[in-house]
């Protein structure tokens, strides 16, 4: 574990440190969110937080190269290489859009671009666990457009998200902490050490090292460059760690039906309900999928009354309210237990949660500030 968090406090003090001077590159180039009808922010504010976050990352992963415990995993497979030259391009991408904007259908070839090298490069699903099936090995034909359309998910989750100062940085930090918690209490192919560990904790440090630059009142946005990059950085370590593990799960008969499919949907599963529930109120609309609105969960906290900053808490605790229901759901042998988690999780969820996303919207409503969908 010491190796783990070493790598990961360098990520995050590489990434703190680097923010300033991301801020004033933002303001030399002219990359600054500039306020409108649609966005919550008050005044004009520098972006390309994601310079900082992409640095942050390969500081962190080059020490790693050259730490005894990490170096075999560079030398036994291609999955932390093929995760740096992906996050390269989808940065890239990133960059251009904050800079110089880009059409939704360029933003999305870039993000395939992105995928297709993840696979080519050794990132892909090739595994499934099911329960009373066991192991079941993914043909090219189906675990190659499954492994892109998770990719694309994730970046895209993220992305959506990033809506208030703070919200997708800290969502993120949560997510792959408890990731990282749940690949490391799994067996794997490289033993203790393993590539989707390392890129969780890699994650959680950018993540959590922007943050204080990045907390309402922001200084700075992570912008496209760096929510894209995240969830590529996200979705390379949940396919890494569940899509390519040959292990069956190791705990109990109900906690073992969550693991290897739903454990990655259950700890991010704010920012997937969000991008479903914007999918679906666009297509009942008739707009496309891209159209920006403002009705977003963060946007329903801010109608009925909460600030900023209580709006970002609160979804803080529902996203490690379910990644910690969800890791004990994984590592409890009991079908009693289990369900008492459970039920509590439904209960909270149903009293704090449902009320506030049917809501309905009032005129005048707030809008978002961050990421572009």
């Amino acid at each position: 574990m010491s190796k783990y968090l070493i790598v990961f406090a360098v990520s995050a003090l590489a990434t703190f440190l680097a923010t300033p001077l991301a801020r004033r590159l933002a303001l030399r180039v002219g990359a600054i969110d500039q306020p409108s009808d649609r966005k919550v922010h008050p005044r004009p504010t520098p972006t390309l937080g994601g310079t900082a976050i992409f640095f942050g990352m390969l500081v962190a992963l080059s020490v790693a190269y050259v730490m005894p415990g990490f170096s075999g995993l560079y030398r036994n497979s291609s999955e932390l290489w093929a995760t740096v030259v992906a996050g390269s391009v989808i940065f890239a991408v990133g960059v251009y859009d904050d800079i110089k904007g880009s059409l939704p259908v360029a933003k999305l070839a870039g993000q395939v671009l992105a995928a297709g090298l993840l696979v080519l490069l050794g990132v892909q699903l090739l595994y499934v666990w099911f329960p009373g099936q066991g192991i079941i090995s993914l043909s090219s034909d189906l675990s190659v457009p499954l492994t892109i359309l998770w990719v694309l998910a994730m970046v895209n989750a993220v992305n959506l998200i990033d809506g208030l100062d703070g919200l997708a940085s800290g969502q993120v930090a949560i997510a792959s902490v408890a990731f990282f918690l749940f690949i490391y209490r799994t067996p794997g192919l490289y033993g203790l050490a393993s590539p989707a560990a390392l890129i969780s904790a890699v994650t959680a440090g950018a993540a959590l090292g922007f943050l204080p630059w990045n907390f309402n009142p922001a200084k700075i946005f992570m912008g496209d460059s760096g929510a894209m990059l995240l969830g590529l950085f996200l979705a390379a370590a949940t396919i890494s760690g569940v899509g390519r593990s040959a292990y069956p799960p190791s705990g109990g008969d109900v906690a073992a039906f969550s693991i290897p499919v739903l454990m990655p949907l259950l700890i991010l599963a704010i920012p997937f309900l969000d991008v479903a529930l914007a999918i679906i109120r666009r297509v009942k609309k008739g707009n496309p999928v891209s159209h920006a609105d403002k009705e977003h969960i963060h946007h329903r906290l801010l109608d009925i009354g909460h600030s900023h900053r209580q709006a970002v808490l609160l979804m803080y605790l529902w996203s490690a309210l379910i990644s910690g229901c969800a890791l004990a759901v994984a590592f409890i042998n009991g079908r009693k237990t289990v369900g008492i988690i459970v039920s509590a999780l439904l209960l909270i969820f149903a009293v704090t949660f449902v009320p506030r996303i049917l809501i309905p919207k009032k005129n005048g409503s707030h809008s978002r500030q961050g990421g572009r969908g």
